[in-house]
């Protein structure tokens, strides 16, 4: 009885799996209801893969200072992170700022919700004559209205702050003291410069009994009072009935407020996609692609378990998609890598499981025990390298910008999810297999002789000596590019900027027929290479991107567009755009990567009780890195926004293969007899891990070079140097980090 409500239960489970991959299926595909809600349509993408708003501001002051443009840039990114976590802002000229945002299509309600950035003021109730500078007027928006002109106020001394002086706005939520009634207010906090000034400014208010409104885009948006003079640069503004989306946009507002420059719209339009729909569609395609290859894979290495670790992955796969829309993210070419990254780790998960399972069985276990063994023992394992690459992914969440933050949120989401699926998904499916009666040895896998170490530290000097040859190859590339008037590694615009050409045709042409058709006439006529194609919608014009161009290649490219297309000249615009990759999405890339790796430091040496494991990682994630980088120098890859991406999937991804290496070679450490010797013990740990690092490297591989072989030029520069990386971080896992960790430990070990 006993056995067949075991069968019963199984069966029950493995129908319950073939409904949840078929819901999963049917809501990606179709979607529920008039609006297909979950289908995989509907999913926001990014810039580069679907379009959005441009919007190009120019400065009211002529010639700004190179700081007040960057720290205005690095507060707009702030500011639009808001719509999207890929949207962008970069310099055009001199005095021109162009904010690109994702996965919108109404220029006009972007602008009014960002309304004017930098024209913010605290406006004293009465000036220096006595008269109101503002009273109460029922028609006016928010209750008030000027009674006096900027001018005037700036003249008569009555515009006492601006936003510059205020360092930071957030609505929040506090108790009222009065009433005990929550209520939300806005909190401010002002600058060191502002904090003096605000003080004066209450205390002059306060002894006066007078209110200081809040000036903002022709408009004012809020007349509060003072109930006390405020010296410590910190101020509430409440109000009894302000609700919570109010205090947001009266918040929001102060940000945009605080600009260091005023600015004014020149333009805005709705663009097409950088990539274009045939990027998307063979993106698409070589996704599914090379997901059923590694299903086939793994169902021909480890038969029955491969089975259910194909339809966990598949399931892993419904449930991101799914996530995408639940929680409205944005999806871009980094993001993408980010869900790359996550189903090589939700199959590594799985590779790690079933290699501890063929050891049980090649042991003689029976297959049950077998398997309660293979899920126990790697589980450590598992953790420890999901674990840290999480840790990675929320700080990059925490600190980075832009593609950064974007890569974050589907690595994080893939890991969280990938766990989810090999511990829990995969157990259940096959216990349940094994329930309802497949208990035959031969379909759990086939038992392998237990392999002799490979004697890899013995290698060791020629590894290290391949690795430090290659690296230093890169830097002497970078040089000789460098010295022969190159730039080190071939920046694209996301990095240099360049020339912003706008054309209108007098015909309608799709990315790929300017791709095909017109790109190679700009490039014969200007000698530039690498221009990107952006059409605006719902219009004839296309803005193509290039490296700056001179007054001779604009000239160029005028008459090659009116010799080639018959267009009219007047109809080119050119601008000068800076890199969309500000020096403080760098600095910030920078700096969330190293706190990232600082805390992944502490966790493996909080895991492992030995800080030899967490520097030796360290030190083989520094290499992979730099191959990468020497990849880059050598082929000239163009590093633009995905060169981020690129870095930061290396590093997830050395960071988990070096887990799994150190995952074993502690558990070895634990069964150590007194007379075995160190060096055996690191060779064994590697040899059995052997399998598991060339089968996810090849799992993880495929995926991309499935990419590589469909994709468009952009997607073959961001696929390529992933194959590189992961085939290095594969050859690092394996030759470098146990052979590193082995001379820290023999070296600093003899010395104490």
């Amino acid at each position: 009885m006993n056995v067949n409500m075991k069968k019963n239960r199984g069966l029950v489970y493995l129908i319950l799996v073939a409904i949840v991959i078929g819901l999963l299926g049917y809501t990606t595909i179709v979607g529920f209801g008039s609006g297909k809600v979950g289908a995989a349509k509907n999913i926001k993408l990014g810039l580069d893969l679907e379009g959005g708003v441009s919007i190009t501001y120019e400065t009211v002051e002529k010639n700004p200072s190179a700081t007040d443009m960057s720290d205005t840039i690095y507060k707009l990114q702030q500011r639009v992170d808001q719509y999207s976590t890929e949207a962008t802002v970069n310099q055009e000229g001199d005095n021109r700022i162009t904010i690109e945002i994702p996965g919108v299509t109404d220029a006009n309600a972007i602008l009014e919700e960002l309304g004017n950035p930098g024209t913010l003021y605290f406006v004293r109730e009465k000036g220096s004559d006595g008269t109101a500078n503002y009273q109460a007027d029922s028609t006016a928006e928010g209750g008030y209205a000027l009674t006096k002109t900027i001018d005037e106020l700036q003249k008569d001394g009555s515009l006492l702050l601006s936003g510059t002086d205020v360092s930071s706005a957030a609505a929040k939520a506090q108790t009222d003291s009065t009433t005990q009634n929550k209520q939300y207010v806005v909190s401010l906090s002002f600058t060191d410069d502002g904090t003096k000034k605000f003080a004066d400014a209450t205390t002059a208010a306060y002894a006066a009994s007078e209110s200081i409104a809040i000036y903002y885009d022709g408009k004012l948006i809020s007349v509060p009072s003072v109930n006390a003079a405020i010296t410590d640069g910190q101020a509430i503004i409440e109000s009894s009935n302000m609700t919570y989306e109010e205090a947001e946009a009266l918040a929001s507002q102060i940000r945009i407020g605080g600009l260091n420059l005023e600015l004014n719209e020149l333009r805005s339009n709705v663009v097409g996609a950088q990539l274009g729909q045939a990027a998307i569609s063979t993106s698409i395609k070589a996704g599914a692609i090379g997901l059923a290859i590694v299903c086939l894979f793994m169902i021909w290495v480890y038969l029955l378990p491969g089975l259910a670790a194909s339809l966990a992955l598949i399931i892993y796969t419904g449930l991101i998609l799914l996530s995408l829309n639940a929680f409205d993210l944005t999806l871009t070419l980094p993001g993408i890598a980010g869900i790359i990254l996550g189903i090589g780790m939700a199959v590594d998960a799985n590779v790690i499981i079933f290699a501890r399972v063929r050891e049980e069985l090649t042991a003689g276990k029976a297959v049950k025990t077998a398997l309660k063994a293979g899920f126990h023992k790697a589980l450590s394992a598992i953790l420890d390298g999901n674990i840290t690459t999480l840790i990675a992914a929320v700080v990059l969440y925490m600190l980075g910008t832009g593609s950064v933050k974007g890569f974050a949120i589907t690595l994080g989401m893939g890991i969280l999810i990938s766990m989810f699926t090999a511990l829990f998904v995969t157990r259940v499916i096959i216990y349940s297999m094994y329930a309802v009666g497949i208990r035959s040895t031969k379909v759990y896998g086939r038992p392998k002789p237990v392999r002799e170490p490979i004697n890899f530290l013995g290698k060791k000097k020629l590894f290290f000596g391949i690795s430090i040859a290659v690296i230093l190859a890169g830097f002497i590339v970078m040089g000789v590019n460098e010295a022969n008037g190159n730039k080190m590694l071939n920046y694209s615009l996301e990095f240099e900027g360049g020339t912003s050409t706008n054309v209108t045709f007098n015909e309608n042409y799709t990315i790929e027929e300017a791709e095909s058709k017109i790109v190679p006439v700009i490039e014969e006529a200007t000698g530039v290479k690498s221009v990107q194609v952006q059409p605006v919608q719902d219009s004839n014009a296309i803005i193509f991107k290039t490296t700056a161009i001179d007054n001779d290649q604009r000239t160029a490219f005028d008459e090659a567009m009116v010799s080639n297309f018959d267009i009219d000249s007047s109809k080119i615009t050119y601008d000068n755009i800076s890199s969309t990759v500000s020096s403080e999405m760098r600095s910030d890339a920078v700096l969330a990567v190293v706190v990232a790796t600082i805390c992944m430091l502490i966790y493996i040496f909080f895991r492992f009780k030995d800080i030899r494991f967490a520097g030796s990682a360290v030190i083989a994630l520094v290499h992979d890195v730099l191959v990468v980088l020497a990849f880059y120098a050598v082929a000239r890859v163009t590093v633009g926004n995905t060169f981020i991406a690129c870095m930061l999937t290396l590093v997830g991804y050395s960071i988990n293969a070096t887990i799994v290496i150190f995952d074993r070679i502690r558990e070895e450490l634990g069964e150590k007899k007194r007379s075995e010797d160190l060096e055996l013990i690191v060779n064994r740990s590697i040899t059995r891990t052997l399998t598991r690092s060339v089968y996810t490297t090849f799992t993880t591989f495929v995926m991309v070079a499935v990419l590589y072989i469909m994709g468009v030029t952009s997607i073959r520069e961001f696929a390529l140097p992933l194959m590189v990386g992961f085939i290095c971080g594969g050859y690092s896992s394996v030759c470098i980090t146990g052979a590193l960790w082995y001379v820290m430990k023999t070296k600093i070990g003899k010395k104490k």
